[in-house]
């Protein structure tokens, strides 16, 4: 058996299988070193450990304990009455106000499962309340969650950063315009919905009572202000700025709103370290099987196969979307764009497409994968959350799905898009 067809075989066999997907790229990489490549076995921890070894991966544990300290403190039930309060006059006010707290809390936290839970906690009942279905309200709120994959601060936008060597920052910027396109598209298709709805409600408060709810979000709506804010004046850098979301995040949730004690606070503590420890593991262990790929020469096979087949720099793009799309439904994200980039960057190189562009389009196609069966992350985060069967949920998603897909293709064939977002803080 040859080498390039022990890399393919080896995590076939080891996924069908079970094994968790960073097991799986260390038992390929290990054969692949051991029998076929004339280098010593020690070569594996150390491109491990030098695959950690990036400053902006620092910016990963920070913005999760961010996101998770203010999930859990009272920030995003507060965003949530605030939002409400403001568009509760509308028909579609709650559908509408699903959307634009998954953009906040996307800005806050930065990953997508986080966002649904959170948000999804608070709007599902108060969707069913106000007259919405359940395939639609579930396909809503899981859908929605996607958006913060690419809505900064992005934890995929800091892996593809530290991957291709592009600045986060730029990433960041980059993908402002685009999740914010997402965003609008699915509230045109919210408007026209709602017309359909005879039960739709609105909710009326009083001026009171929203100025109320309003004053009382402002240190939470004051988090992707301090994030953003600070990055772009030039305050601090991304990784920096994540550890500033965590001391915001501290100030917030213990000393205003007074929701957490220590004891509480300790425990985000402990879940975000699981959580940053399942995320570097698969960082290094990809790190090990991507530098496998590249000494055996596959990038550059690739580029040749792709080059002599292609018609056109367009068709080339389209067909990498779709490669990326069923990619997104088959594996974790994070997994996914650490794995790829690497052979995905000859290619598109070879093409001239601007990186910064090209990670903007892996997000957004990585996060329309986290909803999209038959294992996109999301869906069964909702599973686990509502208790509703997985069919229900699926079916839901089709029309999310579709309208995601088409702004997808937008982003993809208008750079400036996602270029003119990057060129603010060039």
């Amino acid at each position: 058996m040859s080498l390039s067809l022990a890399l393919a075989v080896v995590p076939a066999v080891t996924l069908i299988f079970g094994l968790p997907i960073y097991l799986v790229l260390l038992a390929s990489s290990a054969v692949a070193i051991l029998m076929y490549m004339n280098v010593p076995a020690t070569v594996i921890p150390q491109i491990m450990f030098g695959g950690l070894d990036k400053f902006a991966l620092l910016a990963v544990p920070f913005f999760i304990f961010a996101g998770d300290i203010m999930a859990r403190g009272g920030v995003s039930r507060r965003i949530v009455d605030c939002i409400l309060a403001l568009f509760g006059r509308q028909r579609a006010a709650r559908p509408i106000t699903t959307i634009a707290a998954s953009e906040f809390f996307g800005a806050v936290s930065g990953s997508s499962p986080a966002t649904v839970a959170a948000v999804g906690k608070l709007m599902y009942p108060s969707l069913r309340e106000g007259g919405y279905g359940e395939k639609f309200s579930l396909g809503l709120i899981t859908s929605a969650g996607g958006i913060a994959s690419v809505m900064p601060p992005s934890i995929l936008m800091i892996l593809y950063g530290a991957s291709a060597e592009e600045s986060v920052a730029e990433l960041f910027a980059a993908g402002v315009i685009p999740a914010l396109l997402l965003g609008f598209a699915t509230v045109l298709y919210i408007l026209w919905y709602a017309r359909k709805v005879p039960k739709a409600q609105e909710i009326k408060r009083s001026g009171s009572e929203t100025l109320r709810l309003v004053m009382g979000a402002l240190p939470a709506l004051g988090t992707p202000v301090v994030i953003l804010g600070g990055i772009y004046s030039g305050i601090f850098s991304p990784t920096e700025s994540a550890g500033v979301a965590g001391i915001y995040g501290i100030l917030v949730t213990r000393f205003i709103y007074r929701e957490l004690s220590w004891k509480e606070l300790w425990s985000v503590v402990e879940s975000s370290t699981r959580l940053t420890a399942q995320i570097l593991i698969v960082v290094a262990a990809s790190g090990v099987f991507s530098w496998v790929l590249t000494t055996s020469g596959v990038p550059q096979q690739v580029v040749e196969f792709v080059g002599s087949s292609s018609e056109s720099y367009w068709s080339t793009l389209i067909v990498i979307n779709i490669f990326l799309l069923i990619v997104g439904c088959l594996i974790d994200p994070i997994s996914a764009i650490v794995l790829l980039t690497p052979i995905l960057l000859p290619i598109v190189q070879h093409l001239g497409i601007d990186l910064v562009h090209f990670g903007v389009i892996m997000a957004v196609n990585l996060s329309i994968g986290m909803f999209t069966p038959p294992f996109g992350l999301n869906i069964f985060t909702s599973h686990a959350l509502f208790g509703a069967r997985m069919s229900t949920i699926c079916a839901g998603l089709v029309p999310f799905i579709l309208l995601q897909v088409s702004v997808l293709f937008l982003i993809t064939f208008i750079p400036w898009l996602s270029l003119v977002g990057a060129g603010w803080v060039k």
